[in-house]
């Protein structure tokens, strides 16, 4: 029987998550959702970060017409099997997928605190919840932890418990942190841990919600809209990411070091491939340390890609990244995600080999994630 393995999927954190796990020093500063003047409001280190349209942060089994009208509430945007063991087991069963790999919703929301030890401590609270989920659905989910990368020290100790609690990797922030790219050897710890456990670094799509925070900054200033943002934030994002990991050698330094791209689509890999390497051999002599490799041959070696559903490109990247390379996400249940994702996904793959199939369904993801 072919297993099947959705590489990202999300749970919606329940409102009183960190109020109920936070150690008792943190828990005046909980991430929480308060009304004011009916209102709904996420306050993340005492500050609103988002008014309104709470319900948007999920939503994948509402009309998205009615997303951000002020009756829905966040609680709306949450259907049980987005952050209920239980039911998230019969949704499963009923798509026919055997584990999902989970990220958070809030948790991986940027935190605007300059305290340093009540992000750490955000993130402990949201692993401590995640592994009473796992414990709910032994086998059946791959959570992926969150720790504070502004606290590399504490971030690998969080890391290294969350590991021995069964989780299956880490998120990793597609952005600069602190004047840093995550590539940067002031990381090496974390990198160094991923590499001898063997769990992937996941590199996963941040929402923000100020336009000059996020890709294409002054672009988002303008306004374009909704599907603009969805469209390119997501590649804006990863593709400098990812392509500073190979200029910043990082791959060289950790040979065995796994890194995944997700819910950015597979299509842009050889795009970004093809363009390393052309600039490689231009101008590959005036790099202050030459690469051993080319920029293709570490992303062929190192990187997977989460295609999304209905991508038509998978087949030609499973060629050109590699036949073990290429793996499926549902994002649910977000906003721009579909239950009909697993559906959409077989339809997608229907022409590949059987071999291809099973390699995209979830045989790729078992040797990914160790499952």
């Amino acid at each position: 029987m072919t297993l099947v393995v959705d590489c990202d999927s999300h749970i919606m954190e329940p409102a009183d998550l960190w109020q109920e796990y936070l150690e008792p020093q943190f828990r005046d500063r909980a991430i929480r959702i308060e009304r004011r003047d009916g209102v709904e409001n996420l306050i993340i280190g005492e500050q609103v970060i988002m008014a309104g349209g709470l319900a948007g942060l999920g939503g994948a089994h509402l009309d998205r017409a009615e997303l951000f009208t002020p009756q829905l509430s966040y609680a709306d945007g949450c259907e049980p099997a987005s952050y209920e063991p239980g039911a998230r087991l019969k949704m499963l069963d009923a798509w026919g997928v055997d584990v999902g790999v989970l990220f958070p919703t809030i948790g991986i929301l940027p935190f605007p605190t300059e305290d340093v030890a009540l992000a750490s401590a955000y993130c402990r609270a949201y692993n401590r919840w995640q592994a009473d989920f796992l414990a709910a659905a032994p086998g059946r989910v791959a959570p992926i932890a969150t720790v504070n990368w502004r606290d590399v020290e504490g971030a690998a100790a969080e890391l290294e418990t969350c590991l021995k609690m069964g989780f299956k990797g880490v998120f990793v922030p597609p952005e600069i942190i602190d004047g840093r790219r995550p590539s940067d050897p002031h990381f090496d710890p974390i990198w160094r841990l991923c590499e001898d456990a063997g769990v992937p670094g996941c590199l996963h799509v941040i929402v923000r919600f100020s336009g000059g925070g996020g890709p294409f900054g002054a672009w988002h200033e303008t306004k374009p809209g909704m599907l603009f943002g969805f469209s390119l934030g997501a590649t804006g994002q990863l593709i400098p990411a990812l392509g500073a990991m190979v200029t910043d050698m990082l791959f060289e330094r950790f040979p065995r070091l796994k890194m995944v791209s997700v819910e950015a689509g597979c299509g842009y890999a050889a795009y970004l491939m093809d363009r390393l390497d052309e600039k490689q051999d231009i101008l590959g002599r005036l790099l202050p340390q030459p690469m051993k490799l080319k920029p293709s041959d570490y992303i062929r070696r190192n990187c997977w890609f989460v295609a999304e559903p209905h991508e038509r490109t998978i087949g030609a990247m499973l060629e050109l990244v590699g036949e073990d390379k290429i793996l499926w996400g549902s994002d649910y249940p977000h906003i721009d995600s579909t239950l009909e994702a697993p559906t959409l996904i077989r339809e997608s793959i229907a022409g590949l080999s059987p071999q291809r199939q099973a390699a995209v369904l979830g045989e790729n993801a078992r040797a990914l994630f160790g499952l």
